[in-house]
């Protein structure tokens, strides 16, 4: 099996290889050009990304700064926004569905390293894909770790840490991030707390 296979492979490898240093590292040139373009530098700007990531649907908006391991594993549906310091630690597939929000300074993890001290030493590392379905929104702070799923239309709250899948059409929210209750006809008459729609 080669490292790129293990990257994928959701099993131990040792990321110590040059010519994959080397191959991120031109990703890692791409989002610098991304990260110094101005704001109203708009085509410029989706040039890069179609360029940088797996996949954009229509309609995506990333706000600069977005940090990414390489970006190239970064898989966006249509009507994507991100906020401000967007991180996708992408080793493996991270898959975005149409129109998800999400919310400034959250991480999105696939890669993590073993407890175990000496392997830890051998930069031993393993690589889960994440899934967040279509119209989710994960609030500011939040950090969505390796192998997560999250079900359409559900809000994760700000600051949550999600550890497991999270399922559809709910509100989540914690460190670790739990359901706290479904989303109901309640949401279609109040926005927020005791704020009725018009």
């Amino acid at each position: 099996m080669s490292i790129k296979e293990k990257m994928h492979s959701q099993k131990i490898y040792f990321c110590d290889d040059d010519t994959l240093a080397n191959e991120q590292l031109r990703c890692l040139d791409l989002l610098y050009d991304f990260n110094h373009t101005r704001p109203t530098e708009m085509k410029r700007r989706q040039a890069i990304l179609s360029q940088f990531l797996a996949e954009m649907g229509d309609n995506c908006y990333i706000e600069s700064p977005l940090h990414a391991n390489w970006g190239k594993h970064t898989h966006l549906g249509h009507s994507v926004y991100a906020n401000f310091n967007l991180t996708l630690v992408d080793d493996t597939h991270i898959y975005i569905g149409d129109h998800v929000m999400i919310g400034p300074n959250v991480t999105i993890a696939t890669a993590g390293h073993p407890i175990e001290p000496q392997l830890r030493k051998k930069v031993a590392q393993f690589n889960i894909p994440v899934h967040i379905g279509q119209n989710v929104w994960i609030g500011a702070n939040s950090v969505v770790l390796p192998g997560v799923s999250i079900g359409k239309n559900t809000v994760i709250g700000a600051g949550s840490v999600v550890t497991k899948d999270i399922p559809e059409n709910v509100v989540a929210v914690g460190n670790p991030c739990r359901v706290l209750r479904p989303i109901s006809e309640h949401d279609k008459e109040y926005y927020y707390k005791n704020h009725r729609y018009e």
